[in-house]
């Protein structure tokens, strides 16, 4: 997001100017945001696909620059680590029939992706984490070798003042270190992106806040790392602590992790940016040769978006200068996979419920606090379908418990509904929600089919054996594009 990054040391004077650069982005944005003119588009719709890249023996392949430059594509980008990819879609009105138009533009990617991968000895693998990736492999140099990375990998070091831990108690658990940024090239989301008018921002990013609980709990699809049966979505836990600078218990006490659901429901587009200014320092402090503002009057505001770029909130407000200027809400809960046709019912889902639940925030903000909200996701992260998820009643008391499988069956008809509502032509948005009412009725997701194949070989083969042929059935199963929930394990 925002300015490229060329250089890896600062000094205090490049953090003294770029805090001030970012007052001044702040006061900019408030004026922009202000003028009667800006957001009146209609709104429109766009994914980034994270995904990861495995060898002949699936186990990782940095081989990610390669892949880059057979593809010749600027929708095709780098990752983290040299085993990542990412393709962006391009943006599409969300009114007509917009998920057969993404179907469309995700296999024209994929497939380029795949076929470069291919003529670089690897494969594409659609999923939140890398079955077979360990802890062992990140300690060698897997991160992508770009200036970005080096620094903001340097730097979230330095400031931890030590190895970053992570501690994760699932199906199994898990305690390792890991000593620089590679640890969070670990991790594919699925990334949806909604245009959206700033007099309805707030209540469409509380919304995104709220739906991520039961959202989570029907894409789930990163059951293994390092070795280890984990949680449902093991990515949710893995990434914020694989960026976590606080090295202790007090510390963690007085400061934010730069990855979270948000620090509370908001009242304006705004204030996202304000508390990601006031809680956390910059991080990588380039200050832009551009100007303020860019000739068709929407300010350019680098420094703020670089600075957006590197809090990672799993729901995030993205200011983009162009075609004029204009907010988005960025979802980033949801994993990658586990097939083309999953990711476009998640995003269906994803979009439905922000939209399906905005209209209600604001009546359902007083009966149900952000901490229920933070809770759920990771209650949703770590038990997936079998979570008891707090939920927002008509009457007190309220929040209640509920079934994460039955919110989500009984969430299904709204999002439905919604998406019709905003334009989304009936058949396409009742066929892809099917594949969520599916999903949920037969608790088959992603993370359950993962471990329902490396049961087949763990009977007979160790667990990194067993976990290298899981992927192999994986693979061929994703590869089919037919819907996890009716797959034949």
């Amino acid at each position: 997001m925002g300015t490229e990054v060329e250089r890896e040391q600062f000094t205090a004077a490049d953090y003294s100017q770029f805090s001030e650069r970012l007052r001044e982005n702040l006061e900019a944005l408030r004026a922009f945001l202000a003028r009667p003119d800006v957001g009146n588009s209609p709104p429109s719709i766009g994914l980034e696909v994270e995904m990861h890249l495995v060898d002949d023996a699936a186990q990782p392949a940095c081989v990610s620059e390669a892949v880059l430059r057979r593809t010749q594509d600027p929708r095709c980008t780098l990752e983290i680590d040299a085993f990542n990819f990412e393709i962006n879609t391009n943006p599409i009105a969300l009114a007509g029939q917009p998920f057969a138009h993404l179907d469309r533009e995700l296999d024209e990617l994929l497939t380029k992706v795949r076929g470069a991968a291919a003529e670089s000895g690897a494969r594409v693998l659609l999923a939140g984490t890398p079955p077979t990736l360990t802890i062992e492999q990140l300690r060698g140099p897997v991160l992508s070798d770009t200036a970005r990375y080096r620094a903001m990998s340097r730097l979230l070091r330095e400031r931890r003042g030590g190895p970053f831990v992570v501690n994760i108690a699932g199906r199994e658990s898990l305690h390792a270190e890991c000593d620089d940024l590679a640890l969070e090239g670990a991790n594919a989301s699925l990334q949806v992106h909604l245009l959206a008018r700033p007099s309805e921002f707030a209540n469409l990013y509380n919304a995104a806040a709220i739906a991520a609980g039961p959202l989570l709990a029907v894409t789930g699809n990163s059951p293994y790392f390092d070795g280890k049966c984990l949680w449902e979505e093991t990515r949710i836990a893995l990434f914020k602590q694989a960026t976590d600078v606080r090295a202790d218990e007090q510390v963690r006490m007085r400061m934010p992790a730069r990855v979270s659901l948000g620090h509370g429901f908001i009242r304006d587009p705004l204030q996202v940016f304000e508390e990601n200014i006031a809680m956390f320092e910059p991080l990588l402090p380039v200050v832009s040769k551009r100007a303020t503002h860019l000739d068709d009057g929407a300010p350019a505001l680098d420094e703020l978006r670089l600075h957006q770029g590197t809090v990672w909130n799993w729901n995030r407000a993205v200011y983009d200068p162009t075609s004029g200027g204009h907010l988005r809400l960025e979802h980033r809960v949801v994993a990658s996979g586990p097939t083309r046709i999953d990711m476009l019912a998640n995003a269906a889902f994803t979009l439905g419920l922000t939209l399906g639940i905005a209209p209600l925030s604001a009546a359902w903000l007083p009966a149900f606090p952000f901490a229920y909200a933070e809770r759920n996701l990771y209650l949703a992260a770590k038990h997936g379908l079998d979570a008891e998820l707090a939920w927002a009643a008509p009457i007190a008391p309220s929040p209640r418990i509920r079934s994460a499988r039955e919110l989500v069956l009984d969430l299904v008809p709204l999002a439905e509904a919604a998406l019709v509502r905003h334009g989304v032509d009936p058949a396409e948005a009742e066929r892809l929600l099917a594949i969520i009412k599916e999903r949920a009725l037969t608790g088959k997701t992603g993370a359950s089919a993962q471990r329902r194949l490396l049961a087949r070989y763990e009977q007979a083969l160790p667990r990194p054996r067993a976990l290298a042929r899981m992927v192999e059935d994986y693979l061929a199963l994703s590869n089919s594009e037919e819907p996890v929930h009716t797959w034949k394990l």
